[in-house]
């Protein structure tokens, strides 16, 4: 049931039909009519599951496109039907309608529209005319105009501020939690989110050439540069069906010329019987059906797969690329070092920093207040003032607090702080005496290190991390999770010029995957051969962007995905050969006359239930 509550309302049609042509093909064959009789199941049954097939085929003709699996199931069904062999026609038209319906439900659930969804796309902006501000589309915006950007307001254009502190929230862009400081003077780029304070910035670019509408462009281009990978049942059909008309021709025509005796109506009788041996009813179910039941173990495991295709593509994986934030990281932040000086405990300088930052909703203040996890007795605090770019200063049981980074020590004249750390830090000071410092980080997923390990004894040749973070923290986080390559401080169009030069070192058939969670991960997960998105708490743009959605944000669902599509496509080999192999041997008999159309049947229906049952097999999922 579920199944059909997730179908399309295309497909919900598709499967009316199919089961409407079962029951009158069922009772066909079973109500005790004359045969002529049964046409009045048989003939309103094969048109009501083959009137699209048929017509496919007629308009390809047209088109000239002649040699297709349109053609074929279209020639054989109506060969059937000449040669009297109603319900033979009827099932060979219903299995292969089937066929496709499986393989229209996996292949369906792909990307939406991209575009509609991606946030970061500005509403408005606040222009400077005539000494005031008013809302204008950001398209009418131009260089060198003044905008005024509140808190909590995007940033529609690319520019330079004038006036006003803040912290930025980047997340959108670049992936990182961290929110970025920034002062006169500083360029800031569309599409971040300004938290704090009020900023006047003067545009430097159009709306045409900001971050936001490069990062759209990027998508949109993205996705028309993925390749279509065509099905293997087209392919084969291109030489399979002209290869078996042209023999059906030559049988029924060739023989009478050169053996006295042989009846015209013999051969072509053997020759339309040759023809519906043909029709490749086990072949066109198996394909579809063994990447259906791939995708079906993939959903079992928490991993939606957007079409058939991709789990072929996955199969084919040699270079492994992930984001940083989200992807191999939590993506919170979280207190990883309390550095306090002599004169006080780690756990005094977490009370003066929890006390500095309670009433901010920065998230590194909050991240500081959880650590701190008391209750916090506000009668001890007085004129708290946050400082836009520096930090929080109050009063603490009568002495001055400071709670920021260095630049808030270095303006009130505190010494003793160190002059660089790695990572995100606090500075404390109390009553104007350095404190200590306290480490803020992201922190790596518990299962990251052993995906990326299992990746590379799977027989992934390079796994790569690419991140917007400084350095020196990206650095760190790539070697706990072993990956071969760490890029830092990338921006999107950054991470799309790496995945090119990683796709042009991928071999002839070898696929490359990228794994994201973030706006800023759409272009390159549209990208990727494979864009992986992890779907817990990524971004909607990131998971519509992406052929694969890992549902629980584990890493290590990733292998598992890979294993699936390793073992789906074996599968689908195996089906292709066995039935290839089973239905030119029925052909060769039926061309000597010594299988009848029932025997092709019955051995096509039995080469069918062997293929599906084998295709089953795909919705084991690997441990």
């Amino acid at each position: 049931m579920s199944i059909i509550t997730n179908m399309t309302t295309e497909q919900k049609g598709k499967l009316n039909f199919i089961l409407l042509a079962l029951a009158l093909l069922i009772l066909g064959i079973i109500l005790p009519l004359e045969k002529h009789w049964s046409l009045l199941f048989f003939i309103p049954g094969y048109i009501i599951i083959g009137a699209g097939t048929l017509k496919q085929a007629f308009l390809n003709i047209l088109h000239g496109q002649v040699f297709d699996e349109s053609f074929l199931m279209s020639i054989a069904t109506l060969g059937a039907f000449a040669l009297g062999d109603y319900a033979e026609a009827m099932a060979v038209m219903l299995f292969y309608q089937i066929g496709l319906l499986f393989e229209s439900y996996a292949v369906d659930k792909s990307r939406k529209s991209i575009a509609e969804l991606m946030d970061i796309r500005p509403d408005y902006a606040n222009l400077m005319r005539d000494d005031e501000f008013i809302k204008v589309n950001p398209e009418e915006v131009q260089v060198g105009d003044r905008i005024q950007i509140k808190p909590g307001e995007k940033i529609p254009l690319d520019g330079k501020i004038l006036e006003g502190c803040s912290s930025l929230d980047t997340q959108s862009l670049t992936g990182e939690s961290a929110p970025k400081d920034c002062e006169p003077g500083d360029v800031v780029i569309s599409g971040c989110i300004n938290m704090t304070g009020l900023l006047t910035v003067e545009v430097t670019k159009v709306y045409s050439e900001s971050t936001v509408s490069k990062i759209l462009d990027l998508v949109e281009n993205a996705t028309n540069m993925k390749s279509n990978i065509e099905s293997f049942i087209t392919k084969f059909a291109r030489y399979y069906t002209p290869v078996v008309v042209i023999v059906a021709i030559v049988l029924a025509v060739a023989p009478p010329l050169f053996y006295p005796g042989a009846l015209y109506s013999d051969w072509v009788y053997r020759a339309l019987t040759f023809l519906v041996i043909s029709c490749p009813c086990a072949l066109v179910i198996s394909i579809p059906l063994s990447f259906f039941a791939g995708v079906g173990g993939a959903s079992k495991a928490g991993i939606l797969v957007k079409g058939s295709n991709y789990l072929e593509a996955i199969a084919r994986a040699e270079i492994v690329v992930f984001d940083k934030t989200g992807t191999l990281t939590k993506g919170t932040f979280e207190v990883t070092g309390l550095y306090p000086a002599k004169s006080i405990t780690e756990k005094q300088l977490l009370e003066l920093a929890a006390y500095a930052e309670n009433t901010s909703n920065h998230p590194i203040s909050r991240s500081l207040i959880t650590k701190y996890s008391r209750q916090i007795d506000s009668n001890r605090l007085s004129e708290t003032n946050e400082i836009p770019g520096y930090g929080v200063e109050t009063q603490f049981d009568g002495k001055q607090l400071l709670a920021g980074n260095i630049k808030l020590m270095k303006l009130n004249n505190i010494s003793g702080y160190p002059a660089a750390v790695a990572g995100t830090a606090v500075h404390i000071a109390l009553n104007g005496e350095y404190s200590g410092y306290i480490i803020i980080s992201d922190q790596i997923k518990p299962d990251s290190a052993a995906s990326v390990s299992d990746l590379k004894n799977y027989g992934i040749k390079k796994t790569v991390m690419l991140s917007g973070d400084q350095d020196e923290i990206a650095q760190s986080i790539g070697a706990q999770a072993g990956v071969d390559i760490t890029y830092s401080q990338l921006l999107p169009e950054d991470k799309v010029i790496i995945i090119e030069e990683l796709l042009a070192e991928t071999s002839r058939h070898g696929k490359l995957i990228f794994v994201g969670d973030g706006v800023n991960d759409a272009p390159v997960l549209a990208r990727a051969d494979v864009g992986v998105a992890m779907g817990g708490l990524g971004a909607d743009a990131a998971i519509e962007a992406a052929d694969v959605v890992i549902m629980n944000d584990q890493p290590s669902k990733l292998i598992i995905v890979i294993k699936i599509a390793g073992k789906t496509l074996a599968i689908a080999k195996q089906n292709v050969f066995f039935a290839l192999t089973v239905k030119f041997g029925i052909l060769i008999l039926g061309a000597l006359g010594i299988a009848t159309m029932w025997a092709a049947v019955f051995a096509d229906v039995g080469v069918t239930i062997i293929a599906v049952l084998n295709a089953m097999r795909a919705l084991q999922v690997p441990k």
